[in-house]
């Protein structure tokens, strides 16, 4: 049969082949693996057998689960809202016209495009309480250091502060988003007789509020599903009194270490419920802060 002679839904299926097909393989087929093993026993080397909802329940009685949800929880309520201020002050610095302005915005970038395993291992070195370049600084003001990675109370501000050290992606998106405000309205503010802080409170931010809300959601994304940094800085340990002991690390730890498969994958789809719903809060509360152009 001709192509001409096919209905033209089966064409229309047959030209969007490609996508369908790769969604059901690589994206639909595996989720709803990973759904019916969350309701499975599944020791890896074993068979999978089913228990319903278990891994749910276990959950809500795990208190190792409870721990690194606050963890985690904590990271992204410190980690987000610092680096979007951090981001938005360095971006609008950079923004402006100064000789060196080319390097000084590759230096900002530079960090972010340096492998994540290579950070940890530069700043386990960096806040090291003997050598590291950290407390040398420190004392050399007078402040003796704390033991930064060792103490349950500095461990988890280390953390946040190496995130802090990849602020530069942001910060390229944050400049974009400046460069596409019109500077009419910032010469009919200064007509006004607005100042520099009037002006980037009631155009700056405004002008680059979506931005904002992508970085946002891409920070909560980021900083749910950390892992890299801290199972590397802390070798691969929960840290002192699990004080960084994230999500993702124990999801790693139920999968390949306990071989608790269903346990893992039943945490992955919490995960991602968590994430959705996080997102979806942050959309509707920024149904009145983010202006658009033109809307």
């Amino acid at each position: 049969m001709s192509g001409r002679h096919l209905p033209s839904w089966l064409q229309g299926l047959l030209w969007t082949a490609p996508w369908w097909l790769g969604f059901l393989l690589f994206l639909a087929g595996p989720m709803a693996m990973s759904l019916y093993v969350s309701l499975c026993d599944y020791p890896l080397l074993q068979p999978a057998v089913y228990v319903g909802a278990d891994n749910y329940r276990e959950m809500a009685r795990d208190p190792i689960f409870h721990k690194v949800l606050i963890n985690t929880f904590i990271y992204a309520a410190i980690a987000i809202p610092l680096g979007t201020v951090l981001a938005v002050l360095l971006a609008s610095l950079l923004n402006q016209k100064a000789r060196g302005q080319a390097l000084f915005r590759t230096c900002i970038f530079v960090p972010t495009v340096v492998p994540l395993v290579a950070t940890a291992v530069v700043w386990l070195w960096m806040l090291n309480p003997q050598f590291g370049l950290v407390n040398h600084g420190l004392r050399l003001i007078g402040i003796e250091g704390p033991t930064w990675l060792a103490s349950p109370g500095w461990a988890m501000a280390s953390l946040v502060l190496v995130g802090l050290w990849g602020v530069g992606s942001p910060v390229v998106i944050y400049l974009a988003g400046l460069q596409d405000i019109p500077e009419s309205l910032y010469e009919s503010a200064r007509l006004d007789g607005a100042g520099t802080a009037r002006q980037f409170w009631h155009i700056t931010l405004p002008g680059i509020s979506p931005v904002i809300l992508f970085n946002v959601i891409i920070g909560i994304i980021a900083t749910w599903q950390i892992f890299a940094l801290p199972f590397v800085m802390m070798k691969g340990s929960p840290g002192p009194d699990r004080a960084t002991y994230f999500y993702t690390m124990y999801l790693f730890d139920n999968a390949f270490r306990l071989l608790k498969m269903g346990y893992a994958r039943a945490m992955a789809w919490v995960q991602l419920l968590i994430i959705l719903l996080l997102t979806g809060v942050v959309f509707w509360a920024s149904r009145r802060m983010v202006h658009y152009r033109g809307a």
